[in-house]
C-alpha cells in the first residue's frame, strides 16, 4: 500500500532568532548563539556562504538537525542575515554546488576551463602508483596521518572529501587545525563537497588533482563528518569507500583500505570489523587494494582476523604492527573523537587507521 501523498515530503524547522554570543570560528565557520522563541539555540553559520553573523543580528535558521539531537550534526544552521546579506562575489568558475538548493553555490572547478589546472587535467588519467588511503569516517583522517608523519615525516599529502557527510568542507574543524599545523598541503572537495583549496567534479578528477596538481604523495579519502548509516547492510553513506577503492584503481593509483574496527561501539554491526568495512570492501570494491589488518593481541585481535579473512579472495590483506603507534596518535595535533570516544575510548579504531598511515609511509620512497 503507497503511503499517503505528502507523507514522505523532507522536513525543515525553520525558526528566526537574534545572534549572540560567539562560541568559536575557524576557518570558514563561525559557531554561536542565538535567541530563539524555544530557548538559546547552538547554531553555525558558514560565512562564505551567509556572511559573519554579530550580536544583534536578525538570522534566519534551520532547526531540523538541532531538533533531532544529533551528535555531529547537532547544531542548528544559520540561512541568512536577512538585514545584512554579504555582497556579491564576482570571479570565474560555474561549476554549482549542492545544487537546486536554497544555498546552492558557484565556485571555480579546478578541472573547468577557467582554472589553471585544466590544461594539467585534461589529459590526465594515470596516478603514477599514488598511495590513496581510503577510509570509512572522517574521524580517520587524523589518525591516518599520525602513523604516516611518525614513520615518514614530511610527506606531502592531500584530503579529498567525498560528499557522503557532510557538504561544506568548512564544517570540519579538523581540517582547519591539520592544515594550521602543516599536516595536509592541501584539500579537495568533490562531487556535491564543497570549500576545499580545490573544487573537482568527480572523486576521479580529484584525485588527479591531488597528483598533479597539488604535487602531492599520499592521498586520504574520506567523506566529510556526519555519516549516514540505517542499520541495513547497504544503506550506510561509507559504501563509497568501495566505489573509491574502484577509482583509485582505475587511474593506476595504490588503493589501501583502512579498516573500521572498534572493541567499544555499543551496536553489535560495528564490534570487531564494522560491517561498513566488510561490504564496502567486500562488495562494492571490485579492484584489488592492500586492506590493511592492525597486529592486536589477544580474543580481539584474532576476531579481527577472521572477519577479514573473505577479504583475501580479492584483496591483499597486510598485517602492520601496531607498537608506537599509541605515542603517534597521542602527538596528533588535532584531539581523536570517533562517534564521540577518543583514543582510550577507543582505542583499536585509531590504531587500525594509523596502521594504515603506517604501511602507505613503508610504500614510499624513503626521505
Amino acid at each position: 500500500m503507497p503511503p499517503p501523498a505528502g507523507s514522505l515530503a523532507p522536513v525543515i524547522r525553520w525558526r528566526e532568532g537574534v545572534a549572540g554570543r560567539v562560541r568559536r570560528s575557524w576557518a570558514g565557520a563561525v559557531e554561536l548563539d542565538v535567541e530563539t522563541p524555544d530557548g538559546v539555540v547552538p547554531s553555525l553559520a558558514y560565512t562564505d556562504l551567509v556572511g559573519s553573523p554579530v550580536p544583534g543580528d536578525l538570522v534566519l535558521l534551520n532547526t531540523s538537525a538541532y531538533a533531532l539531537g544529533l551528535g555531529t550534526g547537532g547544531l542548528a544552521l544559520v540561512v541568512a542575515v536577512p538585514d545584512r546579506l554579504p555582497a556579491d562575489r564576482g570571479g570565474p568558475g560555474h561549476l554549482v554546488k549542492a545544487r537546486y538548493t536554497p544555498l546552492q553555490a558557484t565556485v571555480l572547478g579546478v578541472d573547468e576551463p577557467d582554472s589553471p589546472g585544466h590544461d594539467i587535467l585534461r589529459d590526465a588519467d594515470d596516478l603514477q602508483g599514488l598511495p590513496v588511503v581510503v577510509a570509512d569516517l572522517h574521524s580517520a583522517l587524523p589518525a591516518v596521518l599520525a602513523g604516516l608523519y611518525a614513520a615518514r615525516p614530511g610527506t606531502r599529502v592531500a584530503y579529498v572529501m567525498t560528499d557522503g557527510g557532510a557538504l561544506p568542507l568548512a564544517y570540519s574543524r579538523t581540517v582547519a587545525s591539520l592544515r594550521d599545523s602543516r599536516w595536509l598541503a592541501g584539500s579537495i572537495t568533490v562531487g556535491q563537497a564543497f570549500g576545499g583549496d580545490l573544487e573537482a567534479v568527480t572523486l576521479h578528477t580529484g584525485l588527479l588533482a591531488a597528483r598533479w596538481v597539488l604535487d602531492v604523495e599520499c592521498v586520504v579519502v574520506a567523506q566529510g563528518p556526519g555519516n549516514l548509516g540505517t542499520g541495513t547492510r547497504w544503506g550506510f553513506s561509507g559504501v563509497a569507500a568501495g566505489e573509491a577503492v574502484n577509482a583509485v584503481a582505475a587511474l593506476r593509483g595504490h588503493p589501501v583500505a583502512a579498516l573500521r574496527i572498534s572493541a567499544a561501539d555499543p551496536r553489535p554491526r560495528h564490534r570487531g570489523v564494522s560491517h561498513h568495512s566488510l561490504t564496502a570492501y567486500g562488495r562494492v570494491a571490485l579492484a584489488r587494494a592492500d586492506v590493511v589488518v592492525p597486529d592486536l593481541s589477544g580474543a580481539f585481535g584474532q576476531r579481527v582476523w577472521s572477519a577479514v579473512e573473505p577479504l583475501r579472495e580479492r584483496h591483499h590483506v597486510v598485517s602492520v604492527p601496531v607498537d608506537g603507534l599509541d605515542v603517534a596518535l597521542a602527538d596528533s595535533p588535532v584531539t581523536l573523537s570517533s562517534m564521540g570516544r577518543g583514543l582510550a575510548d577507543d582505542r583499536e579504531y585509531f590504531l587500525a587507521c594509523a596502521a594504515a598511515g603506517r604501511h602507505v609511509a613503508g610504500l614510499l620512497p624513503k626521505g
